[in-house]
């Protein structure tokens, strides 16, 4: 199971290269900075946390997970 501390690290690092391309293709889209910027910074808000939620549900599922055994019984 992960840290909180690495679910949001790895989200943040998401974001930024998320953000990045959601601000790109409004930009080239509608040819406006200021809406790309706007679109981008709110795009990177939401997702944050829907991928933090995502992340943290996804630690209680075990599907595909591999059960290990102990090293030793007691």
């Amino acid at each position: 199971m992960e840290s909180t501390r690495r679910s949001i690290a790895k989200a943040v690092s998401y974001r930024i290269i998320g953000t990045l391309t959601t601000t790109l293709v409004v930009f080239v889209a509608l040819g406006r900075l200021d809406v790309a910027a706007t679109v981008g910074i709110a795009d990177t808000f939401l997702k944050i946390f829907i991928y933090i939620a995502h992340e943290r549900a996804w630690n209680k599922i075990t599907y595909g997970r591999e059960q290990s055994s102990p090293e030793y019984f007691i």
